[in-house]
């Protein structure tokens, strides 16, 4: 199986998680195993568990992987990362990484049906299981359509289209990737069907809705970062603004200090930060990846440090 992968910002990932030769580390979203093989060869007596919803993308990093003895993939959604850690007798971990969004194979793999530049079934599944593009689009109703376009794609012409797939599902299910895309651009003004890429909204608010993509990174991040020992850190890359709105706002919830009411005089509630920012704001790959890499344009990575463990405040 080909499985190109270009690690996006490979060095700020790696700087990031402090790698320690006797630490242990989860790679979240293992995809063709770019990042893991390089956290691998900085490891002697650690260990590195590597995780994929995707079969394919399991297959092949379990393959990448086998040099290396500290090394091991687990099949799961980082959102159920305590459970796959757990089946390795792991319990704490010194980093966590996740690299968020749609894998080079995905949509390099037309019959997976992500990409709206290739015709193919409409499928959008990364574990490829469940519920399908194609099921949302042809048995979704108008109002949540609608919300999905709206929500997850932020389309301003959300209802058009929904009405629209309404009109042409009501004749035939919409079974393709290049149907639903031209039922997107019909659907708009003359003006933003000139647009560079006037279907990245719709298929992308499609895609997070088929994988559940926001829920899992809110339980993620969640499950990660107590997961981590004190000092450890959680290093993510997002794609677009609503990923790096919820990371940002979660790594502030985390970090924040006192939660009383403003108006109170002096603290009450003795709640302390549980995290630190290494970096006050996101980093960004340089112009030599953007140059080499174009899926790397809209990348923020983001980092959180754990200072401290709830059971610690607790006591």
């Amino acid at each position: 199986m080909e499985f190109v992968h270009i690690p996006v910002m490979l060095s700020e990932c790696l700087e990031s998680l402090q790698i320690r030769k006797d630490g242990v580390y989860v790679d979240g979203t293992a995809g063709g195993a770019g990042h893991s093989s390089e956290i691998a060869k900085r490891l002697e007596t650690g260990r590195l568990i590597s995780l994929d919803q995707d079969p394919d993308a399991v297959a092949v990093a379990t393959e990448r992987l086998a040099p290396y003895p500290c090394a091991t993939v687990v099949r799961s959604n980082f959102r159920n990362m305590r459970q796959a850690l757990a089946s390795q007798g792991i319990d704490r971990v010194d980093g966590v990484l996740l690299d968020l969004g749609t894998s080079s194979h995905q949509l390099d793999t037309a019959e997976r049906g992500f990409s709206y530049q290739k015709d193919a079934p409409l499928d959008m599944r990364m574990s490829q299981e469940g519920i399908s593009a194609r099921d949302i689009v042809n048995e979704a109703s108008v109002s949540e359509l609608a919300r999905i376009l709206r929500e997850y794609g932020e389309e301003k012409f959300a209802f058009q289209i929904a009405k629209s797939i309404e009109r042409h599902r009501a004749e035939h299910p919409i079974e393709t990737t290049f149907e639903l895309a031209e039922i997107v651009k019909a659907s708009m003004p003359a003006a933003s069907r000139r647009e560079k890429n006037p279907c990245k909204r719709t298929f992308q608010a499609l895609r997070i809705a088929v994988n559940s993509e926001l829920d899992a990174l809110s339980q993620g991040i969640d499950e990660a970062f107590d997961l981590l020992k004190p000092g450890g850190r959680l290093v993510i890359i997002t794609f677009h603004s609503l990923e790096d709105r919820m990371v940002k706002q979660k790594f502030a919830a985390l970090c924040r200090g006192c939660i009383c009411p403003p108006d109170f005089p002096v603290c009450v509630c003795g709640h302390t930060p549980e995290g630190k920012l290494p970096f006050r704001k996101p980093l960004l790959p340089t112009a030599d990846e953007l140059e080499r890499n174009r899926r790397s344009q809209s990348a923020k990575l983001r980092v959180i440090e754990k200072i401290k463990d709830r059971l610690d405040e607790a006591e």
